[in-house]
């Protein structure tokens, strides 16, 4: 009987598999101790909170299928208006408003990349600019319906979370239940045909995966992700705007999740805290451009696949290799063929 390769998804135990989850729970707890109280800290903290959820949206769909979207604003704003509209204009609770704010993004982004999703890069970053321009001129055209250029006041603020200290906890619960769903898509079966389909997909279709099917679903659920920030901002804000979510947004989430380690499961939660916390200490909005644009420069030249990206790419290959010093572990004696459903032996 074969034993299971000690690389395999099904060898992992749950801490290895889940440690950057536990990370960010510690990370949590020693942050809501520190700003207990502090209505300053907290407002930044349900801030980056909600920049963190769409930069998870960004690492979904670039770090793991190399989609550059610059859509996800445009996502997060149909989350927000739609759960500002559902709540503002016919009194249903913030809960329905959540649903389609999943839902919403979700389905548009699913049909988008079914029809532009064999485009290249390019070509494709640009459709997704023309999409998000379109949705911002639907928003300034929708009268009263949308608010217009004037926009909706008034969304009511969520029952579970009356206050500051409980909207942190709630804004950072989801980033982490996203986190974990995260986790559990890429180290599946799916999430194996999801890289295996952005780096290689002729070996992706000879393995039998759809890969147009494949690339449309990691983007809608990178949509989906970006509803969820849209519904937290709306409800945090309380106001919605046409400038609220801008074509801007989408690129500053991308340039913090390209600072943080786009393909990391973490990286894109750690570009964001960075990149915020480095914002609110400088002098003038005006050289936020600047600073951040010098920043992601200098990620760049150093750690290519990001911040946490090179730090733990480093963890990882110490463990493999045993430790400083140690040999490579012999390979096992028996064959196996490679699927993108694990490892089989013969």
């Amino acid at each position: 009987m074969n034993r299971p390769h000690p690389t395999a998804p099904s060898a992992r135990t749950p801490f290895v598999k889940y440690r950057q989850a536990i990370i960010l729970v510690a990370l949590l707890a020693a942050g809501s101790v520190l700003s207990f109280g502090n209505s300053y800290w907290l407002d930044n903290s349900v801030t980056i909170a909600i920049y963190a959820l769409m930069a998870l949206s960004v690492g979904i769909s670039y770090g793991q299928a190399g989609i550059l979207s610059m859509a996800t604003a445009a996502f997060a704003s149909i989350g927000a208006y739609g759960t500002a509209i559902l709540s503002t204009r016919y009194g249903l609770s913030p809960l329905v408003g959540l649903l389609f704010a999943i839902v919403a993004p979700m389905l548009l982004g699913y049909v988008m990349a079914r029809a532009i999703g064999r485009l290249s890069p390019l070509p494709l970053a640009i459709a997704t600019f023309m999409l998000a321009d379109l949705i911002g001129l639907a928003i300034r055209e929708g009268g009263d319906f949308t608010g217009g250029f004037v926009g909706l006041s008034g969304i009511p603020r969520l029952g579970i979370a009356p206050d500051a200290q409980a909207f942190h906890f709630v804004a950072w619960g989801a980033v982490l239940v996203v986190l974990v769903l995260y986790i559990n898509l890429m180290n599946s079966s799916v999430g194996r045909a999801i890289n295996t389909a952005r780096h290689d997909p002729l070996r992706a279709k000879a393995d039998g995966v759809n890969v147009p099917q494949v690339i449309s679903l990691t983007f809608a659920v990178s949509g989906a992700v970006a509803g969820i920030a849209g519904w937290l901002y709306a409800h945090h804000v309380t106001y919605m705007g046409p400038d609220s979510m801008t074509t801007q947004l989408s690129m500053s989430v991308i340039l913090m999740a390209v600072v943080g380690g786009a393909r990391v499961f973490l990286g894109p939660v750690c570009g964001a805290a960075v990149l915020l916390i480095i914002g609110l200490y400088m002098p003038a909005a005006e050289s936020q451009g600047m600073i951040f644009g010098a920043i992601l420069v200098l990620v760049l030249l150093i750690a290519p696949q990001g911040l946490l990206g090179v730090a733990w790419n480093k963890i990882l290959r110490k463990k493999a290799v045993g430790g400083p010093g140690s040999k490579p572990a012999p390979a096992p004696a028996t064959k196996r063929t490679s699927t993108l459903l694990g490892e089989t032996s013969r």
